[in-house]
């Protein structure tokens, strides 16, 4: 009969024949990857949320002047207004005849109307350019962003 060759207690728990300093090499190569992948995403991340706060501000800025802007316009109409309701006042003051009051207010009403038109229109005007400066820089920062992103 042939002799089998049992396993001794001594092969069952031999250590596998393997080099440690390679698999410590691949774990540090995978290390070092994984921390260069990091910084590079918190790089982006980085940059990514200082153009967004950039864009905020001049958001900001851009609102608070185009605020101002309207306000003054707003203004000026109100003071066109009262004047010319004041001058209108001051006619109606030296009325003799219903005839002439009925031509003074007809007169008033009209330059009112005309008044309002310009005034809206001045008002759309602005209020365009304003909205077009407040969105502006976000705009420009989401564009950039999708361009980066079609890229990679």
């Amino acid at each position: 009969m042939a002799t089998k060759k049992t396993a001794t207690t001594a092969d069952v728990f031999e250590f596998p024949a393997f080099d440690m300093t390679k698999m410590s090499d691949g774990y540090r190569e995978m290390a070092d990857k994984s921390v260069n992948q990091t910084k590079e995403a918190y790089a982006k991340v980085k940059t990514v949320a200082e153009n967004a706060t950039k864009a905020i501000e001049a958001t900001m800025e851009n609102a608070q002047s185009g605020t101002v802007e309207l306000s003054l316009k707003a203004i000026d109409a109100a003071r066109g207004n009262a004047e010319h309701s004041l001058s209108h006042m001051e006619a109606l003051l030296g009325v003799k005849t219903v005839a002439q009051m009925i031509e003074l207010q007809t007169g008033f009403f009209r330059k009112q109307a005309e008044m309002m038109v310009d005034q809206v229109k001045t008002m759309q005007e602005a209020a365009k350019k304003v909205s077009e400066e407040v969105s502006k820089p976000v705009k420009t920062v989401a564009e950039k962003a999708m361009a980066e992103i079609k890229v990679a």
